[in-house]
């Protein structure tokens, strides 16, 4: 293999790449990027077994032929390289770097032992907008579960309908639910459960005004927009019918200052149980009082002005969930629905026209 590249295409191909590989692991190779110099350019490929991220970038190819090297260190190396074209070339199971007066060899494994990546057919699949999938992911994936005892929650739920698209995930405690509207050009409807480790590379690779392919092949869903690719393993199994959850007849309605409510949140959060998290907030017309009582700490009491003339009701929440959920809204007032004290309440964000809920469950007052 000998190619020459410029300092910048080598180097952003590494960083692209190396962002998949895993911090720990005991199979060496894994450590490894996979290039593969072909006519048309240079492939660069790095995995931890569940995500796969596929690069290509231009260079002059004087010789095909593949090998993998250390990916953190290449990536290293080319970060403090001078801005000069860069000679790649291998000898046996080593990989050369020329640039300038900088000259590298390093160790690498023979590409043979590198894992097969998953096959995906993309001409049968999805095409969505980069902006739609990040906005989805953005406002979602931060409500999954990180508990190991249901792993059907680790994941996000993607909902790809004709004339649609939805993701949703939750923890068992609080909820993001969130649609777009998507072409489907004919494809099936499917649900995938979608690592979230996966959906940040997703993130990370591909821009708003990326036009991204989505394809699926047995238990293997793949990404691609122009020379990048993400492969993911999805998880199986059946996820739970949150719509049973999503309370419909909520019908105590309050319209809240996003700041105020997450300032007033932050400071009551400082007093609140370590263990549970949780503060008080009883609704009255045009107020809410938030309320900490903590016995071995002290007592917190705060009020904001709030749109709410309903009766007066008191409800328990962990401060942690409702301030996660009150930084992923996108406008600056939000409506908090309720109906009682043990009952779910959900928080959407007003004056947009968004297909955006959270849920958050409440937490038992004990007197």
């Amino acid at each position: 293999m000998n190619f020459t590249i410029t300092r910048q295409n080598l180097h952003s191909g590494l960083a692209a790449v190396s962002a998949s590989i895993p911090s720990k692991t005991t199979l060496p190779v894994l450590s490894n990027i996979l290039f593969e110099a072909k006519e048309d350019g240079v492939w660069m490929s790095g995995t931890d077994l569940d995500v796969a991220v596929r690069v290509k970038v231009p260079a002059d190819v004087k010789e095909a032929g593949s090998l993998t090297a250390p990916g953190k260190k290449l990536v290293e190396i080319t970060r403090e390289l001078p801005d000069q074209p860069v000679e790649v070339a291998t000898r046996n199971e080593q990989i050369e770097l020329k640039c300038g007066r900088s000259h590298f060899k390093l160790n690498g494994l023979p590409a043979e032992e590198f894992p097969t990546l998953p096959e995906v057919d993309f001409s049968e699949g999805w095409t969505v907008t980069g902006k739609d999938v990040n906005g989805l992911i953005h406002r979602t994936a931060f409500a999954v579960s990180t508990e190991e005892s249901r792993p059907i929650l680790n994941g996000v739920l993607w909902e790809l309908r004709d004339g649609s698209m939805r993701m949703v995930a939750t923890n068992g405690h609080r909820l993001a639910r969130m649609g777009v509207p998507a072409e489907s050009k004919g494809a099936p409807s499917a649900d995938f459960i979608v690592p979230p480790g996966a959906l940040q590379q997703v993130q990370r690779l591909f821009k708003d005004d990326d036009s991204l392919e989505v394809a699926r092949s047995g238990n293997h869903l793949g990404f691609r927009a122009g020379s990048t690719e993400v492969y993911t393993r999805l998880i199986e199994g059946t996820y739970p019918n949150y719509d049973q959850v999503i309370p419909r007849d909520n019908d105590k309605m309050a319209t809240i200052d996003k700041k105020a409510l997450e300032s007033a949140v932050r400071r009551m959060a400082v007093v609140a149980s370590d263990q549970t998290h949780r503060i008080r907030m009883k609704f009255e017309p045009g107020r809410v009082h938030l309320n900490v009582m903590t016995p071995d700490l002290g007592e917190g009491h705060d009020e904001i002005e709030v749109g709410y003339d309903g009766e007066e009701l008191e409800i328990g929440f962990n401060a942690n969930y409702l301030l996660e959920v009150l930084r992923y809204m996108p406008t600056d007032e939000v409506q908090v629905a309720f109906k009682a004290p043990e009952r779910a309440a959900t928080i959407e964000p007003v004056g947009e026209e968004l297909d955006y809920l959270c849920l958050v469950m409440p937490l038992r007052l004990l007197d």
